[in-house]
């Protein structure tokens, strides 16, 4: 499992932005970026990561989301 300082790394890289949250447009435009997360949260597409771990339905993850949705897959293994 990836430490927090590389799940932040990981978020950054993906939060064009730099609002705090990752969009699904985001995803899209890194889909080397978008594989690493699906294979660190267990989820097959940008649209399932939302779907499955956007607790606050904005959208967007945050890296609290992401955060749990990492820890969550990491359980399951």
């Amino acid at each position: 499992m990836a430490t927090e300082q590389d799940l932040q790394s990981l978020f950054n890289k993906l939060d064009g932005d730099q609002d705090g949250k990752i969009s699904i447009n985001e995803l899209f435009l890194s889909p080397g970026l978008s594989a690493i997360i699906s294979s660190e949260t267990n989820t097959s597409s940008p649209q399932e990561l939302i779907a499955q771990y956007d607790s606050d339905k904005d959208g967007s993850i945050t890296f609290e989301e992401f955060k749990q949705a990492v820890e969550k897959a990491s359980n399951l293994t």
